[in-house]
């Protein structure tokens, strides 16, 4: 009879270990999100090479477009308050029409090779870039580098060079990469998802499988804004195939009981709470650099989270609208103080060529309407309700964490997701695009975690 309880006892104890370690792991999210039906046959894998390209056409279109644009008086001081500033539009304007020379700019973005496949019945483009060599008897690591919105792959052309060549730039070449860009579906030239519910998820399986059509079977990931969470959920689907995570933003959206109270008391009691020092300089007081920021800072994640299709038709009708768009977040997310700027401080850290160049891959690719309705597609179920949301991350992550971050995530807090977190830094300046900003920054901070899971084999004791 004992023998019988303990056998019972024991299968119960079994199926529940054995159903909650299949719970922390994501599904792949097989899709079809081109044309019609998906046809019986098999989907051709081939990867064929791309180059940006643009017709005569195209340019004159866009300049008829900026002459004849209208611009709305600012009111007397308001710099970027309201939103971007029409006096330094004007300026940006001017520029792009006499000085912008988009053809160079397109020899730039074409001095790295791009390609395009087919997966899930989209054509996704990627950029793909090899070390130029390899000292004798190592080997690049393959990383998976994801941006968000308003950017592009472009915002990781500065920091390329850093991570496939570290030595001629200073920096450590123990470690060597093989970096990988894609764009999101709906970004840039990936062609836009035909149906309702491309997600994160969605990009995160689409990505993964590119990986593994690539050849990788192991790599790294990083990311930040939407590429904070495909990455996310691409190391909760592939956990035994990504080596190590990294993130420059790494946001908590499944609160606790816990993190209510650190809001409440943290500022009083930080260590109770695992605050630091530099936590509560940029946290609190929290009604004014929490709640205030989210409500003033968040409206357009509200419109694009609902009807996006509605101020994208005007956005992609009108290249002056669209880069005003796009530049009021380039200023604001690099540091909110640019708001008390009339030029929004957006020279201070990037150059309107720049600039220019990702609002161009908006412009020529005509998508920013698929672009916005990635927030639709994550955001119309709520918050916090998403399988993914509630899931660990075991992979061994590392977080970069900027100081002009819209909203700070302290380690305390996102420890409580990423249960693996092996480097964790309070980074000196920068702000959300850390990429284009401070991309020496942030590839020491990449090399240094990939050194720490390298040299203890980290990604192997995943599972133990």
């Amino acid at each position: 009879m004992l023998l019988e309880i303990l056998l019972i006892l024991g299968t119960i104890i079994f199926y529940f270990l054995r159903s909650r370690k299949k719970e922390e792991t994501l599904s792949f999210k097989e899709g079809w999100w081109g044309r019609g039906q998906k046809p019986d046959t098999e989907e051709d894998a081939t990867i064929w090479p791309f180059k940006v390209e643009t017709t005569e056409k195209d340019l004159s279109d866009l300049y008829r477009r900026l002459d004849e644009a209208r611009f709305t008086e600012p009111l007397e001081d308001s710099c970027f308050h309201y939103g971007t500033n029409s006096v330094y539009l004007r300026k940006v304007v001017s520029y792009w029409k006499n000085q912008f020379n988009w053809k160079k700019q397109v020899e730039i973005l074409n001095k790295y090779p791009q390609f395009k496949t087919k997966i899930q019945g989209i054509d996704i483009h990627f950029v793909h870039v090899k070390p130029p060599c390899l000292p004798e008897g190592q080997s690049a690591k393959p990383l998976l580098m994801v941006h968000g919105w308003p950017g592009s792959f472009y915002e990781f052309y500065k920091i390329i060079p850093l991570l496939t060549d570290p030595a001629s730039h200073g920096l450590s070449d123990e470690h060597i990469f093989e970096v990988i860009c894609p764009s999101i579906p709906g970004y840039g030239f990936s062609e836009a998802p035909h149906k309702k519910g491309f997600n994160s998820v969605s990009a995160a399986s689409v990505f993964y499988e590119l990986m593994l059509r690539l050849g990788f079977s192991e790599f790294y990931a990083q990311g930040g804004d939407w590429g904070w969470l495909i990455c996310t959920n691409l190391a909760q689907i592939a956990p035994s195939h990504l080596k190590g995570l990294h993130l420059n933003l790494a946001s908590v959206t499944n609160m606790g009981f816990t993190h209510l109270l650190s809001i409440l008391l943290g500022r009083y009691l930080p260590g109770l709470f695992g605050f630091q020092e530099e936590d509560v300089r940029r946290m609190f007081p929290f009604l004014k650099k929490g709640l205030y920021r989210i409500l003033s800072e968040s409206g357009y994640a509200h419109i694009q989270a609902t009807k996006p299709d509605t101020v994208g038709c005007g956005l992609n009708d009108s290249p002056v609208g669209l880069a005003a768009y796009i530049l009021e977040k380039f200023s604001t997310w690099t540091d909110l103080e640019f708001r008390n700027l009339e030029d929004g401080g957006l020279e201070r850290k990037f150059n309107l060529d720049d600039l220019l160049t990702n609002i161009m891959i908006y412009w020529v690719s005509g998508c920013i309407v698929s672009s916005m309705r990635f927030y639709k597609e994550n955001l119309q179920k709520g918050i916090g309700t998403q399988k993914h949301e509630k899931l660990p991350v075991q992979v061994p992550t590392g977080i970069a964490s900027f100081p002009n971050e819209v909203m700070h995530t302290p380690q305390a807090w996102a420890q409580k997701k990423y249960t693996n977190i092996v480097s964790f830094h309070l980074m000196p300046k920068g702000g959300h695009f850390a990429a284009l900003e401070e991309p020496e920054l942030l590839a020491e901070d990449i090399l240094q975690f990939v050194g720490k899971v390298e040299k203890e084999q980290l990604w192997r004791k995943k599972g133990e």
